[in-house]
């Protein structure tokens, strides 16, 4: 994982002595706001016990594409994949992080994954090659998918050292991440990144 030259437009805003809300948004290399790259927040001080996020842990076969694209969980979480096309898919990763492959099912069938460690899982399907997807498995309670314009909010952070960590397709190099520490404090502290410059 490489170092971030530049840091992504990195906000953040403190909500109490002990805790913080980081906004962050992503700029392409274009310049352009860059959608659907997951931001992370590796830190020392996150409390202990199971990560919880508010979206489901879902991916949906459904028009011939993964719904959705790019989708974040939890260490040890089981992933639901069900089939909403009229065609049947064949799901698989060859990821370091987790190997697998759902043999061809059909339409309101569905099947379980567990993500049992950290790292990129890139996800395809045997029989429709146009179908490509990604799963990041992170074991920080602290990260978020960018929007249309680029950002994210995340909060509750604990105040301290901690490392900024970006994955975007877009980005060359291990994982398609970088990273940066950062410091978690109260006050306002702006940066900018534009990936691949």
């Amino acid at each position: 994982m490489r170092s971030l030259g530049l840091i992504p437009a990195v906000l953040i805003c403190a909500t109490s002595a002990s805790a913080a809300t980081v906004d962050v948004q992503v700029l392409g290399p274009d310049g352009h706001p860059a959608a659907d790259a997951v931001v992370m927040i590796d830190s020392p001080h996150a409390p202990a016990g199971p990560i919880h996020f508010p979206w489901p842990l879902e991916v949906k076969q459904q028009n011939l594409s993964f719904q959705p694209h790019v989708l974040i969980v939890p260490v040890g979480a089981d992933v639901v994949f069900p089939n909403m096309d009229k065609v049947r898919h064949h799901v698989y990763s060859f990821s370091p992080a987790k190997q697998f492959q759902l043999k061809l099912y059909g339409r309101e069938e569905k099947r379980v994954i567990t993500f049992d460690k950290p790292g990129v899982v890139p996800i395809g399907c045997n029989i429709h090659d146009q179908m490509s997807g990604t799963i990041l498995v992170v074991n920080t309670p602290y990260a978020a998918i960018t929007d249309g314009q680029g950002r994210v909010s995340i909060a509750d952070v604990p105040a301290g050292g901690a490392t900024l960590r970006l994955w975007a397709s877009s980005i060359h190099g291990r994982d398609n991440q970088l990273s940066q520490p950062i410091q978690v404090t109260g006050g306002h502290v702006a940066r900018t990144l534009t990936i691949g410059r």
